[in-house]
């Protein structure tokens, strides 16, 4: 048994493309225009259940607005959500993924920049948002599927 100095867990390892998430997920992506006001942002991200919401101009992505953008760029300033146009406030450092992207790609990417939200982009075409939510479910589920088949095979079944 190799004995690791440091104390931190290992990382589930996977392959399994994000595409195969987005799948399971669904397809449908809330955008907003840089023209909206950060009230319309946060009224759609609040009926949506999201806590970010992608900004699209012309039909390419322009940026990102989130809850932190909120928090930080509105709130925290003073500023208005009714008199504040999204364009002021988005996050336009976009860190963007390819559906053949892996979930453990994923998760090193949003850990190292300290994201919680990732647009996937196919030819420069907006196809789905991740969450760091989503990964920690497909992660759970993944997991209790593997351990579903364990003990189905010691039990001496047939794993399904």
């Amino acid at each position: 048994m190799r004995k690791r100095a440091d104390k931190q867990f290992m990382p589930m390892k996977t392959s399994v493309p994000i595409s195969s998430l987005l799948h399971h997920k669904g397809a449908t992506v809330w955008t907003i225009t840089p023209e909206a006001t950060v009230f319309d942002a946060i009224k759609l991200m609040a009926d949506k259940n999201i806590g970010a919401v992608p900004v699209m101009s012309h039909g390419v992505l322009a940026g990102i607005f989130t809850e932190r953008d909120y928090t930080r760029k509105i709130a925290l300033q003073g500023k208005t959500s009714k008199q504040t146009q999204v364009k002021e406030v988005l996050s336009r450092k976009i860190i963007t993924v390819m559906p053949s992207d892996s979930i453990e790609d994923c998760m090193r990417i949003m850990t190292e920049n300290r994201v919680r939200h990732l647009p996937v982009l196919q030819d420069g075409e907006l196809v789905g948002i991740i969450s760091i939510g989503d990964l920690v479910n497909w992660t759970i589920s993944a997991q209790d599927a593997t351990i579903a088949q364990m003990e189905q095979y010691i039990a001496g079944g047939v794993a399904a």
